[in-house]
């Protein structure tokens, strides 16, 4: 009996000195040397120095799992690591979100950005505070969602009441309520580029994109474009 408890200390000593060794080879041969954020603004850098862990080693280091850590933030809409193997930096590049609309529903502050994704703060952008209703914050979220399906960039949400609610997409404004269709979605750009002149584009009309409307869009209830 004491000879094979014997046997298992002596297997057991051995397995720790293997990982020891191996864990000390791994790290001297390709140790992590230093990290580099890119793209960062909003996005505290600590928290990926916080996310490796000291004496970590570019062979034991997963890329993805780190990135998951990254994108895990709500300033982060993507992250990308990389590791360099003759330096041994890993680069952390950061794709931010930006703040669309900064709102006011129901006496408390809302901030989303462009995918619904709520925010702590506005992130210096410069918006207008908005004031709405839960069921105008879901049209929003829902107009956000369909641009960003089809590739529309929205810049941000500017009023809201009960002629609709107006925003700057790509540059140029825009007045919507209710649903806007994937078909309207991938229309407006098309439609903004071949009006560069018009004040407006309206999305109130199922299906269609209106060029023209009122210069405030409507939002305040005036009458729907023609």
């Amino acid at each position: 009996m004491s000879n094979l408890l014997r046997a298992l200390a002596i297997s057991v000593a051995v397995a720790a000195l293997t990982t020891v060794v191996a864990f000390v080879v791994t790290y001297l041969t390709v140790p992590v040397t230093g990290i580099q954020v890119i793209g960062a603004r909003m996005f505290p850098e600590s928290e990926v120095w916080n996310a490796v862990p000291d004496r970590a080693s570019l062979l034991t280091l997963n890329a993805r799992s780190l990135e998951k850590k990254v994108e895990s933030n709500p300033w982060v809409k993507g992250a990308i690591v990389t590791k360099n193997w003759d330096s041994g930096i890993v680069t952390v590049e950061v794709e931010e979100r930006r703040a669309v609309l900064d709102g006011k529903v129901d006496g408390r502050r809302v901030i989303l950005a462009a995918d619904g994704t709520r925010l702590p703060g506005p992130g210096g952008a410069d918006l207008e505070r908005v004031e709405l209703g839960e069921d105008l914050l879901g049209e929003i979220v829902e107009f956000a969602r369909v641009l960003g399906s089809s590739g529309v960039r929205l810049d941000s949400v500017d009023e809201a009441g009960p002629g609709g609610i107006e925003a700057t997409v790509e540059g140029r404004r825009v007045v919507f309520s209710g649903n806007v269709g994937a078909g309207q979605a991938r229309a407006l750009e098309e439609v903004m580029s071949e009006h560069p002149d018009a004040p407006i584009f309206d999305l109130r009309s199922p299906q269609r994109v209106v060029v023209g409307g009122p210069s405030n869009g409507g939002a305040d209830g005036g009458g729907q474009a023609g």
